[in-house]
């Protein structure tokens, strides 16, 4: 197995379609690992050093990526991120073929323990319960003398799609299936809903979402007050429309947006994303749960195996039907004596 290191972000354009294939036939296929996203993310945040890990097999083919970077942190530690870590960005991993992951495991331990000079700890975030590297990892890097720690980061609740929205409604707990009916009823005359589509303005779309989002709340007003967020959204909203990933939603009330979800549609899943709605406008129709529902029943139709709520605890998750999964952060840790430190 040889690995090469590359610096620079035209690594994304140079190899994308190579780059999403190998991810298709890996265990990590997540839409934030795609090279759209992991580019559109790097040229919007500009964190540190690009630190990309490109490993192939002795005929040339591509077999694993480690997407890094490095972020040099206010104490001068030089650690290595992946590239989404960890705002705005879900789920991440190490991408290896299937039926490879060892030796490519294998090749990336020993590369990093080679070049220990450049960094001070590898710190990689947002990794799923079921990732092969959670499980192998730690064990090649330990047999190099690095120490790995593996620690629970965070939740993501998911709900698993039955065949029925009725069977969907009759697996909710009595009070939440109740209130969520009785929603359903309260809005039925009063509001309508639709996707954003080829015959819409995306870019007039977006504008409306985002002025929902920062009436949501102070902290998602705050979140889009920071340019960079801004640009990120404004950037890569249109690149998941063109791969056809993104599933933008509005919730009307008399033909004026009151309730949107920003969700992507990747690998037969709905993935919650972010959401907005004008609590000062409306509230008592409901009209962000109300469209979630019609969003699962959609789901449902559509035949889609999951619907994700993506990272965080909130109760409103739990009372739509999510239930747990797990992410993980991955700490692989460097000797003083290695880095100079």
């Amino acid at each position: 197995m040889n690995v090469t290191l590359f610096e620079s972000d035209s690594v994304f354009d140079d190899i994308c379609t190579e780059w999403n294939e190998l991810l298709v036939d890996s265990a990590a296929d997540q839409i934030f690992l795609t090279c759209e996203w992991q580019l559109t993310w790097y040229r919007a945040y500009q964190p540190g050093p690009l630190w990309v890990l490109l490993v192939r097999d002795d005929a040339g083919q591509l077999q694993g990526i480690a997407p890094w970077f490095i972020d040099v942190e206010p104490d001068g530690a030089r650690v290595v991120r992946t590239v989404g870590c960890v705002d705005v960005t879900d789920y991440l991993d190490v991408i290896a073929r299937r039926d490879w992951e060892s030796e490519v495991f294998v090749a990336l331990a020993d590369f990093v323990t080679a070049h220990t000079g450049a960094f001070d700890e590898i710190r990689l975030c947002n990794i799923p319960a079921g990732s092969r590297a959670l499980v192998m990892l730690p064990d090649v890097v330990a047999a190099r003398g690095l120490a790995a720690t593996v620690s629970l980061q965070e939740v993501c609740p998911v709900v698993a799609l039955p065949e029925k929205f009725t069977d969907y409604l009759g697996a909710l707990d009595k009070k939440n299936r109740h209130e969520l009916r009785r929603k359903l009823r309260r809005a039925t005359g009063f509001v309508d809903w639709y996707i954003v589509g080829p015959e819409h303005d995306l870019k007039d779309e977006l504008a409306q979402f985002m002025r929902l989002m920062a009436a949501s709340s102070a902290d998602k007003a705050k979140f889009l007050d920071d340019p960079q967020n801004r640009a990120f959204f404004e950037m890569v909203v249109p690149v998941m429309a063109a791969r056809g990933w993104l599933q933008l939603a509005f919730l009307t009330v008399g033909d004026i947006p009151a309730a949107a979800y920003l969700n992507f549609e990747y690998n037969n899943r709905v993935l919650v994303y972010n959401s907005g709605h004008d609590p000062n406008e409306h509230g008592h129709l409901s009209p962000g749960i109300v469209l979630l529902a019609r969003l699962i029943e959609h789901a449902i139709h559509q035949r889609r195996a999951t619907f994700d709520f993506l990272r965080g605890d909130e109760a409103y998750k739990y009372d739509m039907g999510g239930k747990d999964t797990n992410i993980y952060q991955l700490q692989i840790a460097v000797p003083a004596s290695d880095n100079g430190r």
